[in-house]
C-alpha cells in the first residue's frame, strides 16, 4: 500500500496518513439540508469526497462512508455566523411550499441522490437522517450534562464553551482563533438569546416556544418539548456508525469556523477523546467571480446543466481541473471547454476500441512512469490536475506508439476509477450507436441547419431519452454516451 499525504485542517499541515484500523478507513462527509435543491457548489465539495474515497479505494482501503441528511434543526442563522438563531430551513421550506416537512425532505433526498448519480459520485453505504437519531442525541447531550458541559435557558439547552475552556479544551483548535478574536468577530450586531453565557455558545436543543411555538417538528427531551440544534446531528451519527475516533471527517470550507468546530467540542467534551484524526475542507466555488447563492441568482442546480445539453459529467471534468483546496471560478465558457475535452478524451478512447492497426508491445517503462506518476498525483492530496495531465499524457504515448492500444484502454479504464468520467462507457464506436439514436440524430442535424431549433431541442431530448447526449462544436454536432441507468 503506498503513502497517501492529505491536508489535515487540525494540524493545519500536510501529513502522512494512517489509518485506525488496518487497510479499513472510516470516512464521514456533511451531507445536504435537504429543504431545497443542492447547487453546484455544493456538489463540488461532494465530488471531492467522492475522489477522496475513490483514491483511498484505488490504495487498497475498505471504505465506511457516512453522510447524513439533515432535515431538522439547521438554522438560516447559520449563514450570519449564529447556527441557532433564526428560522428551521425544512420548517422554513415546508410552509413555503405547503407541505410537511417529511414531505419536503423526501422529494428533495430523491433529487439529490439523483443528482449524485449523474455526476458518477458514489453513494454512501450508510445515509442517516436527522430525525431517525433523536434519541441518539438526547444521549450525547445527557452526557455532556455529565461533564459538567451545558446549561439551560428559558430558550433552550446550550454548549457551554467557558466550561469546555476550563477543562484544559480549546475550543477554536481547529480554526485557529482565540476566543477573544471570535467575540469581537462574527457575532456582531447578530440577535441572540440574552440569557446566553457567551455569544458563542451553540444551541443543543430548542424549546417550542417563543418564536418556536409553531415549529412543524418536535420531540420530547428531559429539558423540555423541543427540537436538536443543528451540529448534534453529526456527532451523534458519526459516532453510532464509525465510532470515536475515526479516520477522516470532511465538508466543505465555510464548515470549519463554526458547524466543525461544535462538532469537535460537543463529542471531545462528552467523551474525552477526539471525533475524527483527519479533517479535510473543499474551498468555495464561485459563479463569473461572483459568490453562489440564492440571492446572487446563480445557485445553479445539476438540472440546470441538463437543461443547457450539459453532460453532468462535463461539471466532475471541470471540478478536477482545480485542486479541492483552491478556489475554483465556474463560467458557462469552462464548462462548454470541459465538456469538449471530456468528449474529445472518450473519443480518444473510442478509436482506440475500435482500431485494426494495433500496436503489439508496449514499452513497459513508459507504461510503468505513467502508472506511478498517476499514482504519486492522486495521494499528493489529491492533486487531480496533475493527474488529468497524466491522463493526457497516456493519450499521447499512445498515439506516438509509445504503449499498446490495449494496454492503454487497460491504464485508462484503471484510472478512471479515481476519475469517474466513464471513459470506457461513455466512449460509443460507431457500432454501438443504435440506429434509432442516429436516425433522430441526423434529423436533428437538418433542423439545426434549417434553423427550427425548436425541433432540433426536441429531437436533443429524445436522443437523450434513448440514453445519448449531443454536443455542439461550431462545425459540426458529435453524439456521447449517457449511462443508461441514469439517462432522463
Amino acid at each position: 500500500m503506498s503513502d497517501i499525504f492529505l491536508f489535515n485542517s487540525l494540524t493545519h499541515h500536510k501529513e502522512l496518513f494512517k489509518s485506525i484500523k488496518p487497510n479499513e478507513v472510516g470516512l464521514y462527509t456533511c451531507g445536504p439540508t435537504v429543504y431545497f435543491f443542492a447547487q453546484l457548489g455544493n456538489f463540488r465539495t461532494f465530488i471531492f469526497e467522492d475522489i477522496l474515497r475513490r483514491v483511498l479505494e484505488y490504495n487498497g482501503y475498505q471504505v465506511k462512508q457516512v453522510m447524513n441528511i439533515t432535515d431538522v434543526g439547521h438554522l438560516t442563522g447559520d449563514n450570519l455566523g449564529n447556527a441557532d438563531l433564526g428560522e428551521d430551513r425544512m420548517d422554513q421550506g415546508a410552509k413555503l411550499e405547503g407541505k410537511t416537512p417529511e414531505a419536503i425532505a423526501n422529494f428533495y433526498t430523491k433529487v439529490f441522490l439523483k443528482d449524485l448519480d449523474l455526476l458518477n459520485i458514489q453513494r454512501p453505504q450508510i445515509m442517516p437522517k436527522a430525525t431517525d437519531h433523536i434519541t441518539d442525541q438526547i444521549e450525547l447531550i445527557k452526557k455532556l450534562q455529565e461533564q459538567g458541559l451545558i446549561y439551560q435557558t428559558g430558550l433552550g439547552v446550550y454548549f457551554d464553551t467557558a466550561a469546555f475552556e476550563a477543562k484544559g479544551y480549546d475550543y477554536t483548535v481547529l480554526a485557529g482563533q482565540d476566543l477573544n478574536q471570535k467575540k469581537v468577530g462574527s457575532r456582531k450586531e447578530v440577535e441572540v438569546d440574552s440569557a446566553k453565557k457567551n455569544p458563542w455558545d451553540f444551541a443543543l436543543w430548542l424549546f417550542t416556544i417563543g418564536r418556536f411555538t409553531n415549529h412543524l417538528m418536535r420531540w420530547e427531551s428531559p429539558w423540555g418539548t423541543g427540537f436538536p440544534g443543528w451540529h448534534l446531528e453529526c456527532s451523534a451519527m458519526s459516532r453510532k456508525y464509525l465510532g470515536q475516533p475515526f479516520d477522516i471527517h470532511t465538508g466543505g470550507i465555510d464548515h470549519i469556523s463554526i458547524h466543525h468546530t461544535n462538532e469537535i467540542a460537543q463529542s471531545t467534551g462528552a467523551y474525552g477523546v477526539p471525533l475524527a484524526n483527519f479533517w479535510l475542507h473543499g474551498e468555495f466555488m464561485q459563479v463569473s467571480g461572483k459568490r453562489m447563492g440564492k440571492s446572487e441568482g446563480n445557485a445553479f442546480t445539476v438540472a440546470d446543466l441538463r437543461k443547457r445539453g450539459f453532460d453532468p459529467l462535463a461539471f466532475r471534468y471541470l471540478v478536477l481541473n482545480t485542486h479541492y483546496k483552491s478556489q475554483m471560478n465556474f463560467t458557462w465558457e469552462a464548462l462548454q471547454a470541459a465538456q469538449t475535452a471530456l468528449q474529445r478524451l472518450r473519443e480518444q478512447v473510442g478509436g482506440w476500441r475500435q482500431s485494426q492497426s494495433l500496436t503489439l508491445v508496449s514499452n513497459l517503462s513508459d507504461e510503468h512512469n505513467l502508472t506511478n506518476s498517476f499514482l504519486k498525483a492522486i495521494n499528493n492530496d489529491l492533486n487531480l490536475p496533475q493527474a488529468l495531465a497524466i491522463v493526457w499524457g497516456l493519450v499521447d504515448s499512445i498515439s506516438q506508439k509509445q504503449i499498446s492500444v490495449e494496454k492503454g484502454v487497460s491504464l485508462m479504464q484503471d484510472f478512471d476509477r479515481v476519475l469517474g468520467l466513464d471513459l470506457i462507457s461513455g466512449a460509443p464506436t460507431h457500432e454501438e450507436i443504435p440506429e434509432r439514436v442516429q436516425e433522430l440524430f441526423n434529423l436533428r442535424q437538418k433542423a439545426r441547419k434549417s434553423g427550427d431549433f425548436i425541433l432540433s431541442d426536441k429531437l436533443r431530448r429524445e436522443i437523450e431519452n434513448n440514453g445519448f447526449g449531443v454536443e455542439d462544436f461550431k462545425e459540426e454536432s458529435k453524439l456521447f454516451r449517457l449511462r443508461l441507468d441514469k439517462a432522463g
